[in-house]
């Protein structure tokens, strides 16, 4: 059976005996997990090379081109049996935003946008139909997928050392490549677990002005939810002013 016979097979026999103007896939279940889990699932990543991303959204199910898709829409992914995907599995949609076409390095880091997940609906040879569980933004064709594992939200210690003076990092971007942050906003930084920093680490943010013989400003606090060894996904707890690109992030250690 062909990918594309194996596709209206599988449609037909979910559709029938119903009107339909589209074909559609099942009704998306509600997430029902807490806000701050969701939040945290759909929180952006940052990403200092390119990553390998063979699994992709290839097309929907559509009598025309769509480049964009919510939830209750059929989406093909280019894998199947034949590369282990089963049915019930599910994986993250996400997809890599660079500024001015830089390259990727340390220093000028891509961020990788959570758009959403999907579970796998039916299996192919070498392609298969899932539906969008959850959308965080638009599915977008293109968009690489992840396995999905729910986050654990980070215990933060009502223990507050003093932080570090001596190594500050520094506040990147955050969703949508965005470059300004308040309370409860995701940004990355440029440090890790390379640098003494574990999921619930917390951190005081400053801005240096440049101010001859005058203090850092304490703009806020942060906790990290996400770590890796050379970067880290933060939360803003507290923000006495806008947080903003550049401005240092000092480690409660």
């Amino acid at each position: 059976m062909t990918s594309r016979t194996f596709a209206a097979v599988i449609l037909a026999a979910a559709l029938a005996g119903t009107t339909v103007t589209a074909q559609r896939g099942p009704a998306a279940t509600a997430a029902n997990l807490p806000a701050e889990v969701l939040a945290l699932a759909c929180a952006p990543k940052a990403a200092l090379e390119v990553p390998d991303t063979p699994l992709r959204i290839t097309g929907g199910q559509d009598s025309f081109v769509r480049q964009s898709h919510s939830p209750g829409d059929l989406i093909t992914i280019n894998a199947g049996s034949q590369n282990g995907i089963e049915v019930g599995q599910e994986y993250y949609t996400r997809r890599l935003l660079i500024s001015n076409r830089e390259k990727i390095t340390p220093a000028t880091p891509a961020t990788i946008v959570t758009s959403g997940w999907i579970k796998v609906w039916a299996v192919d040879d070498t392609m298969s139909l899932a539906t969008i569980t959850h959308a965080c933004d638009t599915i977008n064709i293109d968009d690489h997928l992840e396995p999905f594992a729910l986050p654990e939200v980070p215990v933060m210690s009502s223990n507050k050392p003093k932080p570090q003076r001596d190594n500050y990092g520094h506040v990147l971007t955050g969703e949508g490549r965005r470059r300004t942050f308040g309370k409860g906003d995701f940004f990355l930084l440029d440090r890790g677990s390379d640098h003494g920093i574990a999921k619930g680490s917390q951190f005081v943010l400053y801005r240096n002005k440049l101010q001859a013989q005058n203090f850092l400003y304490d703009l806020g606090e942060a906790v990290a939810v996400e770590v890796t060894p050379d970067s880290s996904t933060l939360q803003v707890t507290v923000s006495r002013d806008a947080i903003q690109s550049g401005d240092l992030v000092a480690l409660r250690k």
